[in-house]
């Protein structure tokens, strides 16, 4: 029998080394030894446990949702290398060998632009595949929502995953392509819209993201997620030297105020807190610590912009400092970070306030 002892974890290219390493770290602090296949900007790193042990409960206790430069994770069969002629036969041996059924099927490629000349081969290969997983009794009706991915690097290279309900990103790739607002003042504000997809339930929009409520927004100009606040109807304090966007401010809804987002200070405790100020990320979360700290805001949204080299170990470092300032504070909160698909050389934050 074939042992998922992998698990295959997508990125942003060029971020691999730094997925890498939060993938090793986490994984020894649950007592997981293993190795990583890092290539260089191959959008996907592989986790590979010591000895041929099946990584399922590491799975499990390393969710998607509490990996930062992670897009999926999948429970993970060795790759396969292919014969041309017939691609086909060597998937379904390994898929019946490993004695997985599910109820879909994803063919996927990294994000890079060598992968997706790939889109023809998967579409000609999507109909026999299935058809065949299906005799063999993989692919069936009720299989309790698990799907096989298979991740394409190149026509003769494929791998297997499993993904299962609660655990992984039900967007291909794990990439949310969403459509930029012609209106908007700059692409930026795909940043925030996305934040509130990734970490805002959307049944609880109208309540969390609600009209009538009261922001800011630290580094506001030209006003890209000043916009975003103002389409939910919250009345924003846009804190920047810079001009704001004309159309923007005719809205009624900004109060303008030319001021230092590190200094400046809230008149009273507003719903939400948003910053996208490009500076050093440390003076940037210890900013937010001190809103979060003096409960200025009930949610904050911000990015850190991360230096080139051992991000993965600034963003660390940032979120535990936050997270131990909030507790010495007795300040109960959740903390989440995500590197979204909008995001470049930066991550995002996502702290909400409980009590």
């Amino acid at each position: 029998m074939t042992v998922p002892n992998e698990l295959l974890v997508y990125c942003r290219p060029g971020f691999e080394p730094d997925l890498a390493s939060e993938l090793l770290e986490k994984a020894s602090g649950l007592g997981w030894q293993g190795d990583v296949d890092v290539r260089s900007d191959a959008g996907f790193v592989r986790f590979i446990a010591v000895g041929n042990t099946p990584v399922n409960a590491l799975h499990r206790r390393l969710p998607l949702a509490s990996l930062v430069f992670a897009r999926q994770s999948l429970l993970a069969l060795p790759p396969l290398r292919l014969p041309r002629e017939d691609r086909l036969t060597p998937i379904l041996e390994q898929v019946v060998a490993s004695g997985w059924s599910f109820d879909s099927v994803w063919q996927e490629t990294p994000d890079t632009n060598e992968a997706k000349a790939l889109a023809g081969l998967i579409k000609a290969l999507k109909r026999p595949l299935e058809s065949l997983l299906k005799k063999r009794g993989a692919l069936r009706r009720k299989a309790g929502g698990r799907r096989l991915h298979l991740l394409w690097s190149d026509g003769d290279c494929v791998q297997l995953g499993m993904s299962f309900p609660g655990n992984r990103s039900d967007l291909v790739g794990g990439i949310r392509r969403l459509r930029f607002p012609h209106r908007a003042p700059s692409r930026s504000t795909l940043k925030l819209e996305e934040a509130w997809h990734e970490f805002i339930p959307r049944n609880q929009w109208d309540e969390r993201l609600g009209e009538g409520m009261q922001a800011a927004d630290l580094g506001a100009a030209p006003g890209g997620w000043t916009w975003q606040l103002v389409q939910r109807g919250m009345h924003v304090y846009a804190i920047d030297n810079g001009p704001m966007d004309k159309e923007l401010m005719a809205t009624g809804l900004v109060e303008h105020l030319r001021e230092d987002g590190f200094v400046w200070s809230p008149p009273g405790r507003l719903d939400w807190l948003v910053c996208d100020i490009v500076d050093k990320p440390s003076r940037v979360a210890s900013m937010v610590q001190r809103w979060l700290v003096q409960r200025w805001c009930t949610e904050a949204v911000f990015n850190l912009k991360l230096p080139m080299k051992q991000r993965w170990q600034e963003v660390s470092r940032c979120l535990s400092g936050l997270e131990s300032a909030l507790a010495e504070a007795g300040v109960d909160a959740e903390v989440a970070c995500r590197h979204l698909y909008h995001d470049r050389e930066e991550v995002t934050v996502h702290v909400r306030i409980l009590d």
